[in-house]
C-alpha cells in the first residue's frame, strides 16, 4: 500500500517516469542522515531513490547541488504512508536545493532527486546530495536518538513532557532531567510500550541536587520507550533532558546485559581494542556436563581466552590454549549446582592485550557422567568431604566422581570414632578396583589413595569400607571422614 501510494504521488509529479527511470532496491538505496551522495542524471536515469529512516521531530537539512553539465536538479521527500513531505526546485534564485524538513512522524521517508521535468527534462549531470540532522524538536512527543539533548518547560498548564525513543535489547542508558531556571524540581519516569513504569528518579542518587538522573538502564525488550519529565510537588521553570548511550552499551558488550546462549548454540562474535571481552548467559542444571570452545575466525590474530563463571561472576575454569594452537577450550566441566552461568570470550591478558579478531563460541552438553551411576549413590566435587559411619548392618558406602586423565587426586578416609579400621578402594566405570590403601602409615588404621593420576576420563567410585582380612580384626566398626581432592601434578 506505501508504494503503490508513493507512485502514485511520483506519477503525479512526472507522467512518464517511471518507465524510464532507473529502478533502486530499497536495500541498496537506504542512506545515513550524515555525509554525501552522488550521482548522474540523464535521459536514461532522470531520477534516482533513496530512503531514510526519521524520527518524529528530527530536524533535517537537505543541501542539493549540480556538479557537473547543465543539470536542474529537483527534490521530492515522501512519509512512509505516501504523503509529499518536501518538494523543492531552486532555492533562493540559485539552481540547487537548501531546505529544512521537520519529520512530522516516525517511519521511513523515501528521498527522490531528479531533473527538472523528469524523462520529459532537457538537462543532464552529475549532482551532490548532503543530508545533516540538525537536532530535534522540544516538543512533546517528539522522538529522542541517543545523544540528544532537549530544553521544555513545566509549568501549572504544562505539568508533564514526554518524548520517546527507540531501544535495542541490551542498551545501557542515562537519562538526565536538569533544571535550568525557576524553581523546578524534575522528577523523571521511564516507561515500555506497554506502559509499565520500568524506572523512576527524583532526585539525583548520591548528588546534592534535586535534578533527575536514571543512571545504567538497561533495556530488557527492543522497542519503543517514552521518557516522561515532570515535577515533584508543584515547582515550575525549565529543563534540559539528555539520553546518553554508555559506552558498554549493548547485549554482550557488559556482565548487566549478556547474549544468551543454549546448549548446542553457536555464536559468532568479534574482539577489538575498544571492545576485549564479550559476555554470555545460560541456565545449567547440577551435573550437566559441558565443553565450551572459543576459536578464532579466519582474520586477524586473535588469542582467545575463556572464563566460565557462576551467577556472581565468581571463576569456576578458564583457559587459554586447550584448543588447537591459539583456541580456547573449557573440557569436560560438571555444573556444581542448578543456576545460571556466565561465559567470558576474551582475549589472553584481557585490557591490556592486544590481539583481536573474529572468533566461533559454542555450548556442548556431553552425556550425564552419573547416568549410569547405581541409585542411592552420593557424588561428589573436588574439595568436598562426606561423614559416614560403618558397622554391621552397612559394612561400606559408595560415592561417586567426575575425573578427567591425567587429573591427580588423593583421597582419604579418617576415623571418628570406634575401633574402625579404614580400607579405601578406587573403581573405574566399570567398577573395577585401579587402587586402594588400607593403611595410611605403619600401625595407622586411617586409609590414604595419595597423588593417584587417572588413567582415563569418565566416571570413578569411591568404596569406604573396613578391613576385612585374616591377621586382624575384619569386624571393626565406627565413624569416618571421607575428603575428595585434586592435587598438582
Amino acid at each position: 500500500m506505501i508504494r503503490l501510494c508513493f507512485c502514485l504521488l511520483l506519477s503525479l509529479l512526472a507522467p512518464v517516469v517511471s518507465a524510464q527511470s532507473r529502478e533502486i532496491s530499497t536495500d541498496d538505496a537506504r542512506i545515513e542522515h550524515e555525509g554525501i551522495i552522488t550521482g548522474l542524471l540523464d535521459a536514461d536515469n532522470p531520477r534516482d531513490v533513496f530512503f531514510v529512516d526519521g524520527l518524529r521531530g528530527e530536524v533535517i537539512r537537505f543541501e542539493l547541488t549540480a556538479t557537473d553539465g547543465d543539470l536542474d536538479p529537483v527534490l521530492a521527500v515522501f512519509d512512509d504512508v505516501g504523503q509529499l513531505a518536501l518538494f523543492r526546485d531552486d532555492s533562493a534564485g540559485t539552481s540547487g536545493v537548501y531546505h529544512d524538513l521537520t519529520m512530522q512522524r516516525t517511519g521511513r521517508y523515501f528521498v527522490v532527486v531528479g531533473r527538472f521535468g523528469y524523462s520529459l527534462g532537457a538537462t543532464s549531470g552529475s549532482y551532490d546530495l548532503r543530508m545533516t540532522r540538525k537536532g530535534v524538536l522540544s516538543e512533546r512527543g517528539s522522538t529522542l536518538r541517543y545523544g540528544d539533548s532537549v530544553v521544555g518547560t513545566i509549568s501549572d498548564t504544562n505539568a508533564e513532557v514526554y518524548y520517546t525513543f527507540q531501544a535495542e535489547q541490551g542498551d545501557i542508558l542515562t537519562i538526565s532531567m536538569l533544571r535550568s531556571s525557576g524553581t523546578l524540581d524534575p522528577y523523571l519516569r521511564v516507561v515500555d510500550s506497554d506502559r509499565f513504569v520500568i524506572a523512576e528518579n527524583d532526585d539525583q542518587p548520591g548528588a546534592e541536587t534535586r535534578n533527575a538522573r536514571i543512571d545504567a538502564l538497561i533495556i530488557q525488550e527492543s522497542g519503543t520507550y517514552i521518557v516522561m519529565a515532570t515535577r515533584y510537588d508543584d515547582s515550575s521553570g525549565s529543563f534540559v533532558l539528555s539520553v546518553e548511550e554508555a559506552e558498554n552499551s549493548g547485549t554482550g558488550a557488559s556482565p548487566q546485559a549478556p547474549l544468551p546462549i543454549d546448549y548446542g548454540d553457536r555464536r559468532s562474535g568479534s574482539l577489538s581494542p575498544g571492545q576485549f571481552e564479550r559476555f554470555y548467559a545460560f541456565d545449567a542444571r547440577e551435573n550437566d556436563l559441558i565443553t565450551i570452545s572459543m576459536d578464532r575466525g579466519d582474520s586477524g590474530d586473535l588469542d582467545s581466552f575463556l572464563y566460565l563463571t557462576d551467577s556472581g561472576f565468581t571463576p569456576l575454569a578458564e583457559d587459554d590454549d586447550s584448543g588447537e594452537g591459539q583456541n580456547a577450550r573449557i573440557i569436560d566441566f560438571r555444573i556444581p549446582a542448578d543456576g545460571k552461568y556466565f561465559i567470558i570470550a576474551t582475549r589472553y591478558d584481557g585490557n591490556i592485550g592486544t590481539t583481536s579478531g573474529p572468533y566461533r563460541l559454542s555450548l556442548e552438553l556431553l552425556d550425564d557422567p552419573f547416568a549410569g551411576v547405581p541409585p542411592g549413590t552420593v557424588s561428589l566435587d573436588y574439595g568436598t568431604s562426606v561423614t559416614g559411619q560403618i558397622n554391621g548392618d552397612n559394612q561400606a558406602d559408595t560415592y561417586a566422581f567426575y575425573g578427567r586423565q591425567g587429573e591427580v587426586v588423593s583421597i582419604s578416609m579418617t576415623r571418628v570414632d570406634g575401633n574402625l579400621d579404614a580400607l579405601l578402594e578406587l573403581l573405574n566405570g566399570a567398577q573395577e578396583v585401579v587402587t586402594r590403601n588400607d593403611d595410611r602409615a605403619a600401625n595407622d588404621q586411617n586409609a590414604l589413595i595419595d597423588h593417584f593420576a587417572l588413567p582415563a576420563t569418565g566416571t570413578y567410585y569411591i568404596r569406604a569400607r573396613r578391613y576385612a582380612g585374616a591377621d586382624g580384626n575384619a569386624d571393626t566398626v565406627g565413624s569416618y571422614v571421607l575428603v575428595l581432592a585434586e592435587r598438582a601434578s
